[in-house]
């Protein structure tokens, strides 16, 4: 039976010199924000890691950067960093913009939607401490992941594309369209020039980067639960932009 005081101790003694900044990028998650911030606090200081939450919201009109300066004040401006832009200018900007500010020497990646659970942020930090590896990503794909509250479409959607990409682009990771990641600071910031893409397509161009400047991947299973409050922002558009990603990668790479 696994002692989970022991683990706990080999967590805390993996880690005790590191820092895991917390990138949240964010666009009308004022209801889901909360909630999030929570569940990090809670999840990062049961197991006594060093972490910071980098709060970069993107012009949200319902109140969000209100609501984030509101939480600063409840956890103290040390834990909660507030950078916020003036209107949504991509996923990999928003990636930049928040690395220019962040302490630590990890750098977590997560959606603010609570379709990424932070109790797995831990569990990724003992594996890239065991393995010294320079990315770990949460999967849904491997055994033990999953995904609650999709229909059939989206999930027969997620499950194609993902499918079709790795027979077309062999990544060597089985989720390639996945945010749940933890990275070296250094080898983020390398990937992140690197790339080309914007929105869908981002997250896998960045597993297939990461390939190629042969860095070392992790995975950790992790459910993924859809979002409970607001709207989801995959739209059409967005897959019709993963499918041109996906061709152009297959071209380049």
């Amino acid at each position: 039976m696994v002692n989970k005081e022991e683990v706990k101790k080999n967590i805390k003694e993996l880690c005790k010199n590191d820092k895991y900044s917390i990138l949240l990028p964010t666009y009308n998650e004022v209801e889901n924000l909360p909630i999030i911030i929570w569940l990090i606090v809670k999840y990062m200081e049961e197991s006594e890691l060093a972490y910071e939450i980098i709060v970069i919201d993107d012009g949200s009109p319902d109140g969000t950067l209100n609501m984030a300066k509101q939480l600063q004040h409840v956890y103290g401006d040390d834990k909660i960093i507030l950078k916020p832009r003036e209107k949504k200018l991509g996923l990999g900007t928003a990636y930049m913009h928040g690395i220019k500010y962040a302490t630590g020497n990890f750098i977590v990646i997560m959606d603010a939607d609570l379709s990424h659970h932070p109790k797995f942020i831990p569990k990724m930090a003992e594996l890239q401490r065991y393995l010294n590896l320079d990315v770990v990503s949460g999967t849904r794909y491997a055994q033990g992941g999953g995904v609650y509250g999709w229909d059939f479409k989206r999930k027969l959607v997620s499950r194609s594309a993902n499918f079709l990409t790795q027979i077309l682009l062999r990544p060597g990771a089985s989720d390639l369209t996945g945010s749940f990641r933890l990275y070296k600071k250094d080898v983020l910031e390398k990937l992140i020039q690197s790339c080309v893409s914007k929105g869908y397509v981002f997250q896998m161009e960045m597993i297939i980067r990461a390939r190629q400047f042969n860095y070392t991947i992790g995975e950790v299973p992790i459910t993924f639960v859809d979002r409970v409050y607001g709207q989801s922002k995959l739209s059409g558009s967005e897959i019709f932009q993963f499918a041109k990603g996906l061709l152009y990668l297959f071209a380049t790479t």
